[in-house]
């Protein structure tokens, strides 16, 4: 089983696109997505929590990962993997 997913995106984001085939790739089966152009108090929310502007924002389990780059440079680090194994 892996571990819950969530991540504040928007429709037209090539990063959203990239982190959500990267973590398919790593078996991910369910993303739960924050639409933050459909509501504007998820990007309240998503700049409340994180401190950034920029979508995708990811989180595995409680841990904040980032965007599509930090979520890269954890899997390029091996870290990935067990962080989705919970």
């Amino acid at each position: 089983m892996t571990a819950r997913v969530l991540m504040y995106c928007t429709a037209v984001c090539p990063y959203c696109v990239r982190a959500e085939r990267l973590l398919e790739a790593r078996g991910v089966a369910a993303i739960e997505k924050m639409r933050i152009d459909l509501d504007p108090s998820l990007r309240d929310e998503m700049i409340s929590r994180t401190g950034r502007r920029t979508v995708p924002q990811i989180y595995i389990g409680e841990r904040h990962v980032g965007g599509f780059d930090d979520l890269a440079e954890l899997d390029r680090e091996g870290g990935l993997v067990p962080l989705l194994r919970g």
